[in-house]
């Protein structure tokens, strides 16, 4: 039998579903913003699990891949182990359709966060203080930023094998490898020993179902791979990346991709043309390696410099 878990004075016995509130914060006109967490305990002991989405307030993908998943049958009938289910993290920036929160600050670089500090750093601060100390892993899901559509991906750091070991379980069609950045919830999880990895997929404030899909897959097999639910789904092989590159716009104009998202290509291959808006020019763009497209900017009026097709090198020898 499991013990029962305490989340801002908020007690889960094992074998109980409950929402609970992370924290309450006011705003500047008294109204109140809430964060619900869904938590699913099984009667026997197992692993704890945190999903979460959100932490921008566009990125609806995760948003969604949380939902399906709280609402399997398998899920609510948890065999062993706990989820901790976080589908909105940044409330106020989810009711704004905004990626940042209304003082301008990014919640992902507000962690750890204090106690007493602005908006992001009091929510960095309650899922540190609050949610961190009972989970043992997890999967935060993210999407591209505006018009940029990243193919589903895994993001962890290759040199921990407990990450590459969780996100080989997860089985993402791309794994990258992607190193820490100061501020966020993935790089302070890691410094306490709790490996969290993010989910890319699809872009902000559209429904990407492929995206959607494979986030949803992926979470299943985690979970029965922990033996926290029965289901068998078929194997997904993952490509593994480890050194990237953005090729950009040599040209000003009107960009035209022609290679999918996803697919491979090798130095040379067409990607897409830029066209000059009154016809005068058509500038190809080449890939300037073999690799794997794992994101495009959907953005179609460009300016030379800009950042267009990202690609991903499988086994890149530095």
């Amino acid at each position: 039998m499991q013990k029962s878990i305490t989340i801002n004075e908020q007690i889960v016995e094992a074998g109980q579903s409950k929402t609970i509130i992370l924290n309450a914060y006011e705003l500047h006109t008294k109204t109140k913003i809430e964060i619900p967490v869904q938590v699913i305990r099984a009667k026997q002991k197992g692993p704890s699990l945190l999903l979460s989405a959100g932490m921008h307030g566009e990125e609806t993908n995760g948003i969604e891949i949380i939902r399906k998943i709280i609402t399997r049958e398998e899920v609510i009938n948890l065999k062993c182990g706990t989820l901790i289910a976080i589908p909105v993290i940044n409330i106020v920036s989810f009711l704004y359709g905004s990626r940042d929160l209304p003082d301008g600050r990014d919640l992902n670089r507000c962690f750890p966060g204090t106690k007493n500090g602005s908006l992001g750093s009091r929510i960095a601060h309650d899922l540190m203080k609050h949610i961190l100390p009972i989970i043992d892993f997890g999967i935060d899901f993210h999407t591209g930023g505006s018009k940029i559509n990243n193919y589903p991906q895994l993001r962890c750091v290759f040199d921990f094998s407990d990450n590459v070991a969780l996100a080989e379980k997860f089985s993402a069609p791309l794994i990258i490898d992607s190193n820490y950045r100061e501020g966020t919830f993935r790089h302070e999880a890691a410094k306490k020993n709790k490996p969290i990895l993010v989910y890319e997929g699809g872009e902000s404030m559209r429904f990407d179902y492929l995206a959607i899909n494979e986030g949803v897959n992926g979470c299943l097999r985690l979970m029965n791979a922990y033996k926290m639910i029965d289901l068998e789904l078929p194997d997904n092989p993952s490509i593994k990346i480890n050194k990237d590159t953005w090729v950009r716009a040599n040209a000003s104009g009107l960009f035209h991709m022609s290679a999918n998202n996803g697919s491979f290509v090798q130095k040379g291959d067409l990607l897409g043309v830029i066209c000059n808006p009154f016809g005068e020019v058509e500038t190809k763009i080449l890939s300037t390696v073999d690799g794997y497209i794992v994101g495009i900017n959907n953005q179609p009026v460009v300016n030379e410099g800009d950042a267009l097709i990202h690609l991903g090198i499988e086994n890149y020898q530095k």
